[in-house]
Formats: structure tokens, sequence, C-alpha cells
């Protein structure tokens, strides 16, 4: 029996595309409503960091940038050491729906952990997304 590979998340916003986009791809956007600083070269194969107060940071790579519809990058796997090659693909798809956007973000790739590892990851992010994405509602609804 194989484990989930892959968390799906959409969300109806009340904000056009480009202001999603925005706080999407942005150093300012992203380091407002998921973590509280990042930095990010917004091309494909560029390095983005987000960092947060409590000193966790995220390193990710910059793979697929379509706007103002697909933006992707891989990341850090929650629980594994820094050093870990292992990577999961996080892509958002936004979609115009009349004044807002539907907002899809998958994340995938967890199906190459070991058993305790893919549990601990899988469920950190399933949680992690639930609340980013209401944190991401609540920077555009404050913009």
């Amino acid at each position: 029996m194989g484990f989930p590979d892959r968390i799906e998340r959409t969300v109806e916003i009340a904000h056009p595309p480009a202001k999603v986009w925005a706080a999407l791809t942005t150093a300012e956007g992203l380091g407002t409503w998921f973590g509280n600083q990042a930095t990010i070269d917004l091309r494909p194969g560029g390095d983005a960091e987000m960092k947060w107060d409590n000193g966790h940071k995220a390193n990710m790579r910059v793979e697929r940038i379509e706007e103002p519809e697909i933006f992707g990058f891989t990341w850090q796997i929650y629980g594994l050491p820094d050093d870990d090659p292992r990577r999961t693909y996080v892509e958002f798809t936004l979609e115009p729906v009349g004044a807002g956007t539907r907002l899809t973000v998958v994340e995938s790739g967890f199906s190459q952990l070991p058993d305790e590892t893919h549990r601990v990851a899988f469920e950190g992010n399933t949680k992690g997304w639930a609340a980013e994405l209401g944190e991401l509602i609540e920077y555009l609804d404050a913009a």
C-alpha cells in the first residue's frame, strides 16, 4: 500500500489574479503572509528563502512561472535535516472567477519518504497549507 503523494487545496479569493499573483511571487507578499521575511529571484532556477521569527527558514528554488496563472517551486521537506537533498514540488494555479480568483495549491513528492518521515511531513504540511491559505486571504483582505 502506497502513501499519499500529494496535498491539494483550492480556495476562492475575492481579489483579482494579479493581486494574488503579487502576494505569491514577491518578497513583500511572501514575507508577510507566508513567513516573516522573504527573498525571491523570480525566474526559473532562481533561489528564494523564507524566514520566520522563531528561527525556522525554508530554502526554495523557483521551477515554473507562467504569469499570472502558474507559479511553482521546490523546497525542503518538513522534518528532514537541512542538508537532505529530497524536495517536494509546490505549484499554485490561479484561475479568474468573476472578479476574484480560484487558487489551487498542490504539493507533491511525499511518496519518496519512508513511513515515519512521510507521516510527519505529510500531516505537518496538510495542516500548514490550511493555515497558510487562511493567512494569504487575510493578507489580501487587509491590503
